[in-house]
This record gives C-alpha cells, structure tokens and sequence, in this order.
C-alpha cells in the first residue's frame, strides 16, 4: 500500500478534511511525544453525571432521535432542559480526589489524561470568569470543596505523578446566551447549531467568539502548561458558517505556550494537530499522528449500571491502535461521588499491570511493516500486531478471554532475526526461519501462564 493510501484512509475520520502537519519545529517535537505516549484515560465528568446518561446531548431537539432514548421522566423538553441546567445546584462530588485519579491512571498503564473542563451544556469544570455556571460558582454546593476548581487541581495531581494533561473543551456551548439565543430565527434547541445566522447577526456572534476565546485562553493560563486543548464541537467551523478565527486564538495561546498542540477534531487543516476518530479504530494502518477515543464501558458519561470491558479486550484494543500508527485513550465517566468507577479501574489495572511487563513493546514505538497479519495458526484471537523501537522488531498477540498461549507460532518476518525473547521476561525463544517466516517455541512455563497479551520481541 502506497504512503499517499495511507494518509487517504484517515479522511473518513476527519469528515473530509485532509491532515496539514504542522511545520513549527516545536510542535513537531511535541506531536513525537505525544505518539511517544500511547495510552491514555480520558474521563468525562460534568453535571449529567448525577443523573447516569448521556452527556448534553438530550439538551438539543435535533439529536432527541438517539440521544433521548435514556430518559422517560418528562416528555416536556422544555422541562427536561430546566432540570439538566439545574443540576449545577446539586453537583457535589465530595469524594473527589485527584491524587487518587492520577494513581489510578498511571497504575493503569496510562501516560497523559484528558478531562472536560466544559461540554456542551456550558458547565464549567474550572473558575471561568466569563459565565457563572461553573464549579466554584456560590449556587453550586461543591464550590466549597478544597478541589472546587477541579480542572486545575486535576491537572497538577497529574504532573506530579509524571503524567500529560489535556483540556477537552466544547467549542459549542448551549447554556450561552449568545450561541443558543432566545428570540431569534431559530427556536431555542431546534438542533446542535446557533439559533441564529452568524452572518447576519454578527453582533451575536462576535460577542460569542469573544466568550469562547477568552474562556480558552483561561485554560491555557489557568491549568498550564498543558500538552494540548482538546476541542470538540465540530459544528463550529468557518464551513459552516460558523468561524472562531482559530488563527488568531492558536497564534495568542501559544504565544502563552509556544508548544501547545491544538485538536480541532473533524475540522482538519493546520488546527487539527492529530486526529481523533471516536469509538472506532481505523481499518488500515494511517501515516498520520492519531489517536482513537474508546470506552471502558458502553458510554463516555457514567452509568449506574454500566459493564466494563476486560483486561484482554482492553489490550486488545491497544494493540490494533498501536500496530496501525495511533494512541488510544481510554473513556470512563466518574461517578457523581467524585471517584472513577471501580469495574472500570479494575479492568485497567489489569492492563496495567501486563504493561508493566511489556511496555517496550508499547510505549515510544511505532508501528511497522507488516503492521498486522493474522491470528497464529489455532489461535481464536484477533490479528497479531506489530511495532518497533530501537532495532527491535516487537510482535504483539491479543488474546480472546479464556483463550490460551500457543507452545509454538509463526510470525510471518522474512527479515533478519539475531534473537528472539519473550519481552514480559526477556527469556531467549529458540526459533527457526521457515518459507512463511519464523517459527517460534514458547515455553511450556510462559504457555501455561495467562497473561493479559502477548508480546515477542525480535532483534534485527
């Protein structure tokens, strides 16, 4: 497959937008940490956590269709949106505690953290000065706490542990009287989309773009230095009619951080530093930096009764990410207490625990030619993947659950091959070349074992 094929099948994930890599050299570095990286939690917490179902979206009457199929309560959507806005007096996680997310996320096996400082619903997670429906507003009972600002808060437990940070924030805000605007063409929640033509009510828009911009330049100042502003909202972009001037905020924000990443996710151009296709992982490997946003559970936002995926599923799903060029960040929405849920965490520790093992099979590689073949000969598990790092060629093998190690396999390499270990241990694998590649014993002691994945590493 050609290097222009490569880059093609990542367009589907940026609806129709073509990647622009960044030229600035201190971007380029930091886009080679943030592959570096590989894994990372990504938590969703806001006010709609109190309640157990989605996030914002129930708010807007043109998303009503799936995103209202939790709620039976109220059939006035007026109504409804009252209540969601009003649980900004009810939000109070007292058994917040960061230093316990950051230790969770590093003995997950996590390298950075994404957090929602704002949503949709306008919710601020942090002490914006531009809107009182935040946190450490007086009307919110947690505004007393200690970690009242939690974004901030978050973000230094989490650099103290050694961990990234980044900023999820909604570009979108439909709490904001200047984007979801009462007594204007449209009604108030008809969809997604301001309730007005930005080109003709320009006052209205400009007094939005002002809002938006200061409240990313808070973040930037406030919780920096962060590695990125992650920005969601896809609907607001200059194709739509809807423009930031992002031009102008990326030059002021990193005139505060020079080395700040931007993910203007699915708008593309030079503001879309990496892409970030969303519970889904792409088909073939991609030539551009990426990163696929998966769920723990079933959701983003907390469940009540939520199942959580296994140890063995989650590695899977790092494995195919990796072995295909991109990170993956793992979604978990804290519970309304204030802690990540424990079937959660326990699933990554789990995952954790094997990366401990075989990290150098993961982190700071990237991914190589083959890049995946199929499952070893009576194996039920999904394509064994492929990385690389410092002339290590590192094979990696997900497992299904109950599904055993094979004493032999056959890793389709007809390249040189010096040695060949077990990377968990670093124990020597006799191994012969064949026509279809190397063929390689595993130990009746490693066989027997269950670990999370497997991992081989061959040097070349």
């Amino acid at each position: 497959m050609s290097e222009e094929a490569l880059r093609e099948d990542i367009i589907q994930h940026s609806e129709g937008a073509r990647y622009v890599a960044p030229a600035d050299p201190l971007l380029v570095q930091k886009l080679s940490w943030f592959q570096d990286q590989k894994l990372a939690l990504f938590v969703h917490f806001g006010v709609y956590s109190q309640m157990g179902m989605c996030e914002s979206w129930p708010l807007s009457d043109g998303d009503a269709h799936w995103a209202r199929t939790e709620y039976t309560w109220e059939k006035d959507p007026d109504a409804f949106r009252k209540s969601y806005f009003d649980l900004n007096r009810s939000f109070n996680p007292i058994r917040l505690n960061p230093e316990e997310w950051a230790q969770a996320a590093k003995e997950g096996g996590c390298r950075y953290f994404i957090l929602t400082s704002k949503h949709h619903d306008g919710f601020c997670l942090y002490d914006t000065k531009e809107t009182d429906y935040k946190v450490t507003s007086p009307d919110c009972p947690f505004h007393v706490h200690r970690n009242a600002n939690i974004i901030p808060r978050m973000f230094d437990a989490f650099r103290r542990a050694g961990l990234g940070v980044m900023a999820y924030f909604s570009k979108p805000d439909w709490h904001c009287p200047w984007y979801w605007a009462p007594h204007c063409e449209k009604p108030i929640a008809c969809d997604r989309n301001p309730t007005y033509d930005p080109a003709v009510r320009k006052d209205l828009w400009k007094q939005f773009r002002e809002f938006t911009f200061a409240q990313m330049k808070e973040l930037v100042t406030q919780a920096g230095p962060l590695d990125a502003l992650w920005l969601d909202g896809g609907q607001v972009r200059p194709s739509n009619g809807q423009d930031l001037n992002m031009d102008e905020i990326a030059r002021t924000l990193r005139e505060i951080q020079p080395d700040l990443l931007l993910v203007d996710r699915t708008v593309g151009g030079p503001h879309e530093n990496y892409i970030t296709p969303e519970q889904e992982i792409p088909s073939r490997p991609v030539l551009v930096p990426w990163e696929s946003c998966l769920t723990v559970g079933h959701s983003f936002a907390f469940r009540f009764c939520d199942t959580y995926k296994s140890p063995r599923k989650l590695a899977s799903m790092l494995i195919d990410v990796i072995s295909k060029g991109g990170n993956l960040a793992l979604g978990v929405g804290a519970q309304p207490d204030g802690r990540l849920p424990e079937g959660a965490m326990r699933s990554m520790k789990g995952l954790g625990d094997w990366l401990k093992e075989a990290g150098e099979a993961v982190y700071a590689t990237r991914a190589a030619a083959p890049y995946q073949t199929g499952a070893w000969a009576g194996g039920e598990g999904v394509n064994l993947g492929y990385t690389s790092s410092n002339g290590q060629l590192h094979v990696l093998m997900p497992l299904e659950d109950g599904e055993a190690l094979p004493a032999r396999m056959l890793i389709p390499w007809a390249g040189s091959a010096k040695a060949v270990r077990w990377t968990a241990t670093g124990q020597p694998l006799t191994f012969h070349r064949t026509e279809a590649g190397l063929d390689v014993s595993i130990p009746p002691e490693i066989a027997s074992g269950s670990p999370v994945a497997g991992a081989i590493s061959v040097t070349l």
